[in-house]
């Protein structure tokens, strides 16, 4: 370890070597290589932190840059870990850094978690959320969770130390209508990194026993009016006992529905031609789409439903696989006899099939 590297945080009296010398050591497993993952890896990397591992297979979009600050232009279209973890083995030779190009699911998520000492939740979605915290619980490990809208952002600690866990402040999954999109909704580019560096802080925290963790608290920023605030939440003692990890993570859906996985939809387009309905906004279509496909913004969908041939099955994507199932709920409910499939993962998963 080179000492004169983190000089100016080993001579902090509250931190010290010995904390050095525990982050040296550490293993923490990022989930996300987007808005929250990068700015917390570029921090943990640059403070010492022994093995980072990187989950993602994502590949870097146009529309990425203006918040996932460590990929450029040139870029676009490269794998988000390729990329990063370039930048982060110049950024800092000593770090062992592990790149894990899947998504996390319920077949890899035990194996990989069980390789380190914490886990920091960077996905953007409630599916992966809820798998996360279920296999952290099984392995009691803990995880530092972050999450955005708009101009806010939220912070918590998970797991810690047989404290609270993410069932204890949502105990269920929400109803898709019910969750805004970052998609569709927008972030502002600086508050992903004011969130990452906020978890980045809990995990040092976690990992070398510093200062107060955010273990029962829920920090609320909001960027606007440059607040915060804290909300204290107790543990559920059933949360706490979880030996298995559910069948699946999907969405909990008032109306039952056909989906396909990235996969599956893949090969069926390589072998039959099929209705595909793409309800993403105009710029992200024109950025990238399925060609023959039918585009309606989801906010034009009920004035454009004449639009869709309803005599055939209609297959249906957007960016994450959100948007797409809030469309078929609203088909459903005007027109309750067409057959419906919803695209898991939406165009982010097809991408990493390599679908031109």
């Amino acid at each position: 370890m080179n000492l004169e590297r983190y000089s100016r945080q080993t001579q902090l009296k509250e931190f010290g070597l010995e904390a050095q010398e525990k982050l040296s050591v550490a293993k923490i497993l990022v989930i996300g290589a987007g808005g929250l993952g990068v700015p917390a890896l570029t921090y943990l990397n640059a403070m010492g932190v022994g093995t980072l591992g990187i989950v993602d297979n994502d590949v870097v979009s146009l529309s990425n840059l203006h918040r996932q600050v460590s990929y450029y232009e040139s870029e676009v279209g490269e794998p988000k870990v390729t990329s990063l973890i370039k930048k982060l083995k110049v950024q800092n030779s000593d770090t062992k850094l592990v790149a894990h190009h899947t998504f996390l699911t319920t077949e890899n998520a035990l194996e990989l978690i069980a390789q380190y000492d914490l886990v920091l939740d960077a996905s953007d979605n409630f599916p992966t959320r809820y798998l996360v915290n279920d296999a952290c619980v099984i392995l009691k490990r803990p995880f530092v969770y972050g999450a955005l809208h708009s101009f806010e952002g939220q912070v918590s600690v998970f797991n810690y130390q047989n404290g609270p866990t993410y069932r204890c402040i949502f105990p269920t999954m929400p109803n898709p209508a019910e969750i805004p999109n970052c998609d569709e909704n927008g972030v502002l580019g600086v508050v992903p990194g004011i969130i990452g560096s906020l978890q980045a802080l809990e995990a040092v925290k976690v990992i070398t026993g510093i200062g107060e963790v955010l273990s029962g608290k829920f920090l609320l920023f909001d960027g606007l009016s440059q607040n915060y605030q804290k909300i204290n939440f107790k543990k559920v003692a059933g949360n706490i006992t979880i030996t298995a990890l559910k069948d699946s993570y999907e969405f909990n859906c008032a109306v039952p529905q056909a989906s396909v996985s990235a996969q599956q939809f893949a090969e069926l387009l390589q072998s039959e031609k099929i209705q595909l309905l793409d309800v993403r906004t105009t710029e992200e279509y024109h950025h990238y789409h399925i060609a023959d496909s039918i585009h309606i913004p989801l906010s034009d969908l009920e004035s454009n439903l004449e639009k869709i041939d309803y005599s055939k099955t209609i297959y249906v994507i957007c960016q994450s696989g959100i948007r797409s199932q809030k469309a078929i709920h609203l088909i459903t409910a005007i027109k309750p006899e067409v057959r419906l499939v919803n695209i898991e993962g939406g165009i982010n998963k097809l991408k990493s099939y390599a679908l031109r």
